[in-house]
């Protein structure tokens, strides 16, 4: 099984045990990859001043086979973006973190259909169980958050995080259960694996996910997300809150649909809360 490895990294590492002219070489990259990828060998030792050995020298001390084989990695790190190998513009101000998150929600609240949350709702509210399924970091706590809204409204739920545990789950599940499939991007292989698996046996498959995406295509409803990512890669994601959002409105759109059952399990909990930790009345009911 072949594994990428980060190129720019292996330069950045190996860099000091380099010798001169190998160093000029990995400046000479370091300085325009694009360029370097596009290269021909003798265009790589003019660009850099040394000799032609001296770029096949380069080439195995940074673990590659030969040129061809550097530039086709060096050509990969080029394809996931600039922005992780260039230094973006300063937007370090942590004003920033809560425009990110405003922006992305302010973009979401418009791809909501009202009557596909509404069809969500009763397929989850007739469900004999509630799967949701959200592998990687936000789309896991989305799956755990639909866990929490929903079992303290009286409904049978389970999450999952773990991907052949996944694939199980969906080949033994009744089809009156309903599948929750979380993901921010809609392609990761194990998820899109498991909803055709659960396609297969019939099951309702809702997906929180983009439209136009692999898992898109292959489920029941879709309730679409979308995310912007910006040039400056140090702050976390906002497409995580478009997810929690959704599950917000789904739990809500739920809870209504069942109004004295929700009020008699919410008045339970916050009682058996109060009585435990005590403080002001309007605290969350268990977060």
């Amino acid at each position: 099984m072949s594994v990428d490895v980060d190129i720019i990294s292996q330069i950045t590492e190996r860099y000091n045990a380099l010798r001169d002219a190998e160093k000029k070489v990995a400046q000479w990259i370091m300085d325009d990859i694009q360029s370097a990828a596009n290269a021909s060998i003798t265009e790589l030792a003019q660009g850099a001043d040394v000799s032609e050995a001296s770029i096949t020298r380069f080439a195995k001390a940074i673990g590659c086979k030969n040129v061809r084989d550097m530039k086709i990695k060096l050509a990969q790190s080029l394809s996931v973006g600039q922005r992780f190998i260039l230094e973006p513009p300063d937007q370090s101000g942590y004003q920033g973190i809560y425009e990110s998150i405003k922006q992305s929600l302010d973009v979401n609240r418009s791809l909501i259909v009202e009557k596909d949350i509404d069809t969500a709702a009763d397929w989850l509210h007739n469900a004999r169980q509630i799967i949701a399924i959200g592998m990687g970091g936000g789309s896991t706590i989305a799956a755990q958050e639909m866990q929490h809204r929903l079992f303290r409204l009286g409904y049978p739920v389970v999450a999952y995080n773990d991907g052949l545990l996944s694939r199980m789950i969906a080949a033994t599940a009744e089809s009156n259960d309903v599948l929750v499939m979380i993901s921010s991007t809609g392609y990761t292989p194990i998820v899109v694996e498991t909803a055709q698996l659960a396609k297969e046996y019939g099951l309702k498959i809702i997906a929180i996910t983009p439209n136009n995406t692999p898992l898109a295509e292959l489920v029941s409803l879709v309730l679409p997300i979308k995310h912007q990512e910006t040039d400056f890669i140090y702050k976390p994601s906002a497409s995580r809150y478009a997810m929690l959002a959704l599950v917000d409105v789904i739990s809500m759109a739920i809870a209504v649909k069942n109004k004295r059952r929700s009020r008699d399990k919410l008045r339970r909990l916050k009682i058996a809360l109060d009585a435990h930790r005590g403080g002001l009345e309007r605290q969350p009911l268990g977060d």
